[in-house]
């Protein structure tokens, strides 16, 4: 099975020349670098080590998981953000699950052993909100194994289920919806523990309160839609 690794980058110059070395490229068939559109010479950086990127003309996160999917030679595709958040040694180990007959392969930041970036913080109210969707998404669909991190974008897919799964979802609700599509289609989705690192430079892109209440409004909206979509 061909592999290929996804980078997904938005201003991320700091994190990318911490870790361009740390990132088994020699792991994976094809890889290449999906920008939103970066103006800090992420993208400069990446055109002089002879590294492939893609642009975005439709801006957002889950825009870059379709590109991603579309460009892709390999049936097995790793998406990571170099970022600091996530562990580059994971890559190669969420590409066994998949080349081993997962579907789709999570990152996940609650499973023992792992380490979620809030777990130092006295309220880690990121890390409650993720918990509490994953829970509800659990219990209204899951019919297998409990899913620990339904939300972390650092994952794996094979191209035949993320075709399957219909993803329609836009910014960062992506890898929400996947999640539960696979779910309610009865996919194979498997988890390593993975050790989140702090970020390096820039800001997250995601903002808690107006991100969370979209989840809230899709979880309604996926609700209603059953399966039919």
């Amino acid at each position: 099975m061909k592999k290929t690794l996804v980078l997904l980058t938005y201003n991320e110059i700091a994190g990318v020349k911490t870790l361009f070395d740390k990132i088994p490229f020699s792991s994976v068939d094809d890889y290449f670098v999906v920008d939103g559109g970066s103006t800090d010479g992420t993208v400069e950086y990446f055109k002089d080590r002879k590294v492939k990127v893609v642009g975005q003309e439709i801006k957002g996160r889950a825009e870059a998981f379709r590109i991603g999917i579309k460009e892709a030679v390999g049936e097995a595709v790793v998406f990571h953000s170099p970022d600091g958040n996530e562990d580059p040694q994971d890559i190669p180990k969420l590409l066994d699950l998949i080349e081993n007959g997962s579907d789709m392969a999570i990152a996940s930041r609650f499973l023992p052993g792992s380490r979620n970036e809030e777990d130092e913080e006295f309220f880690p109210l990121r890390a409650w909100a993720n918990r509490c969707f994953t829970l509800i998404a659990n219990l209204l669909w899951n019919k297998g194994k409990y899913i620990t991190d339904t939300i972390n974008g650092y994952r794996a897919v094979k191209k035949s289920a993320f075709e399957k799964i219909k993803m329609d979802a836009q910014g960062f609700l992506v890898e929400y919806q996947m999640s539960i599509r696979s779910m309610k289609l009865g996919l194979k989705v498997s988890e390593i523990p993975t050790i989140e690192g702090n970020r390096i430079g820039g800001e997250s892109k995601s903002k808690s309160i107006p991100t969370g209440l979209l989840f809230i409004k899709y979880l309604i909206k996926e609700y209603f839609l059953g399966n039919n979509y």
